[in-house]
């Protein structure tokens, strides 16, 4: 079946990358189906909004520890892989080791974190179920071998991964819901998530003939890597701050309870990101090279994935916020106590339209070299979502949450509009935002 064009694209260059995307998007998609219906429906069902809230505790606070320990090194391998594929047992060796070290130097870190948040008003999740995810920052360092199989555009393997491995991880949390096991046994299973993946990664790259045991630490590889990843690493932290800060501090303001339900929330609304991170990541390659070529078909060629994104983002936030309501009273016939999530999922999910353009955007800082406007971007979005959280939770409750973090993703994504050498690609974004780009191709039609 041949695919159809896309103006500002090659044809058999769009064929290629989208083959690339549509493995990434069945890896997502079979995860989709799978988290809805155990790891969020059936697992929120069975621990009820109180346990949900107690579970969903760690991995947030994790999160911000997972940024710090992935250094920001995997998009930045990704592009040093693709200047220079015959280094690739120094890259990934000199990275796998450098994210190893950073995984077990954050976890005194998580210490520290969690005491603070605990001052401020008890916490009911103990510290030892937040220590014991907070070994996944460690696992996760083989995840770097992402970076190899991005680079060769062999999505395929990828998605052999995601989808084995949350197949895998759902069928055990089910058994465990069966089994009535305690909650304890689901915290160590979001452990065992990440060794599942990281095994998968190590398995599917041995196969792939190669060979982890080549893999070669270089000092003044590390430093050249540090030196230009670290706006990266910084701004990969600022982004899991500023998405992830709320369900931080919803235990501070409000009841645990209302975590669990705020987490069925994110987990409904979030489930959507997958798409821009698979069509970005895929057409990254045809981007980059019509920057090095054509000038014109590489501003055609965001202002077309700008356009895209507007598109599906909106077209899945019209159809979330009109189903909401039916989505929770169906999923949660027997559990009334989840339905408050109903009107915050009609707003949550409106930031995933800024969600989408700044993923768009996000390559186009890269390419351009401009990493610290990207970390300086992320850092305003955090700083917003904290401040509008301390406001509006307390008065609002987790309906405040969802708009603060409506409010923080937008003015992060559009951040880069009051920066004069990214104002064009802001004026771009808003083309594509208000649909007049869109009209523009429709009526020359």
């Amino acid at each position: 079946m041949r695919i159809p064009g896309i103006p500002g694209f090659d044809q058999q260059a769009f064929e290629k990358y989208f083959k690339n995307t549509g493995w990434l998007m069945s890896a997502r998609v079979g995860s989709l189906a799978i988290k809805f219906l155990i790891n969020t429906f059936a697992l929120s069902s069975y621990l009820g909004t109180r346990q949900f809230g107690i579970l969903n505790y760690p991995t947030a606070l994790i999160a911000f520890f997972l940024a710090i320990a992935a250094l920001g090194l995997d998009g930045f391998v990704t592009r040093e892989l693709l200047n220079d594929p015959n280094k690739k047992n120094i890259l990934l060796g000199t990275s796998f080791w450098m994210r190893l070290v950073a995984g077990f130097a954050v976890i005194p870190l998580v210490y520290v974190a969690y005491n603070l948040a605990n001052h401020l008003k008890p916490l009911e999740t103990p510290f030892y179920y937040v220590f014991i995810v907070s070994f996944a920052a460690a696992i996760q360092s083989v995840n770097i071998i992402d970076s190899f199989f991005q680079a060769k555009v062999q999505a395929k393997k990828i998605m052999y991964i995601n989808v084995v491995g949350n197949v895998v991880s759902a069928v055990i949390k089910l058994c465990f819901i069966l089994l009535k096991l305690p909650l304890i046994w689901f915290v160590y299973s979001l452990l065992f998530d990440a060794a599942l993946i990281a095994a998968g990664y190590i398995i599917t790259y041995q196969h792939s003939g190669n060979n982890i045991y080549q893999w070669k630490f270089d000092r003044s590889v590390a430093t050249y890597l540090i030196k230009h990843s670290w706006p990266l690493a910084f701004s990969a932290i600022l982004v899991s701050l500023y998405m992830k800060i709320d369900q931080v501090m919803i235990p501070i303001y409000l009841k645990t309870s209302e975590l669990g339900v705020y987490s069925t929330v994110a987990n409904l609304s979030e489930s959507w990101y997958f798409i821009p991170v698979a069509i970005v990541t895929s057409v990254f390659p045809a981007i980059m090279n019509a920057r090095n070529t054509d000038t014109i078909r590489y501003k055609k060629r965001l202002q077309n994935m700008y356009d895209l994104m507007v598109v599906i983002s909106m077209s899945i936030a019209i159809f979330m916020t009109f189903a909401s309501k039916f989505i929770y009273h169906i999923a949660y016939a027997r559990h009334p106590e989840f339905w408050s999530g109903a009107p915050v999922l009609a707003v949550h999910v409106w930031a995933g339209i800024f969600v989408f353009l700044g993923s768009a955007s996000g390559q186009y800082l890269i390419a351009e070299g401009y990493t610290k406007i990207a970390m300086l971007r992320t850092g305003v979005g955090a700083v917003v979502n904290i401040l509008l959280n301390i406001l509006w939770l307390p008065k609002y409750g987790i309906l405040g949450a969802a708009y603060a973090t409506l409010a923080a993703y937008g003015i992060a994504t559009f951040f880069i509009v009051f920066i004069p050498k990214t104002r064009e690609q802001g004026l771009l974004m808003l083309r594509s935002l208000f649909l007049i780009s869109l009209f523009r191709k429709i009526l020359k039609h």
